[in-house]
């Protein structure tokens, strides 16, 4: 299972905002994006300005890997209606998101370790693979015997972030689910997207 290894602070700084939501702003101390600072900028082609957007949907999803991206989007062109929509869905929809959504883990990250550690379950059953779908009405629950892991009972009282409204999360039971399939403009992004740029590039390199 691919997982990003870069400095993640790197990313964050090119940026300009705390992409992944870390606790220790990675912008407090060196606000400025990586390389010389002070040097004078090119104004961006098209194609750097939807590759921009393309590497920001990637990273706020935890850092995807291209074929992943390109292969959402293969399934998303494939159904009717919007595509741009249909992406944003699925990668809302991805296990690990939704274990970050609802807190579980204090960074997508950290939602990563959960999940491929096997500490979540859906429906009552463990579930290790990251990319699993989630539909509306499922049950997203922390194991048993992993409830009182301090880093997710630090997660859920954090006031750092709230729940999304398309979540029901019940605390005492450390379980929680997806209401509805939310629109891209309800999903809580830290930075913004242009889905059209991101659907416009991949449609040109697949």
């Amino acid at each position: 299972m691919a997982r990003y290894t870069g400095n993640r602070n790197r990313v964050a700084r090119r940026f300009g905002v705390n992409i992944f939501g870390r606790v220790r702003n990675p912008l407090l101390h060196k606000p400025n994006p990586p390389g010389q600072h002070g040097a004078r900028r090119r104004k961006k082609s098209d194609y750097g300005l939807q590759l921009e957007q393309k590497q920001k949907l990637k990273a706020i999803y935890g850092m995807l890997s291209e074929k992943q991206l390109v292969n959402y989007y293969k399934k998303a062109s494939r159904l009717s209606g919007n595509t741009a929509q249909h992406l944003a869905c699925m990668l809302e929809c991805r296990l690990d998101n939704v274990v970050y959504r609802l807190k579980f883990g204090n960074t997508i990250f950290a939602a990563h370790q959960l999940v491929s550690h096997g500490h979540i379950c859906v429906n009552g059953k463990k579930v290790d693979r990251r990319s699993f779908q989630v539909e509306p009405g499922m049950v997203i629950s922390i194991k048993e015997k992993s409830q009182k892991m301090p880093p997710i009972l630090e997660s859920l009282d954090s006031p750092r972030r709230s729940v999304p409204d398309y979540f029901n999360l019940d605390r005492s039971k450390f379980s929680g689910s997806m209401t509805e399939v939310p629109s891209p403009e309800q999903m809580p992004w830290p930075i913004e997207i242009n889905l059209a740029e991101v659907c416009d590039f991949l449609a040109h390199i697949t």
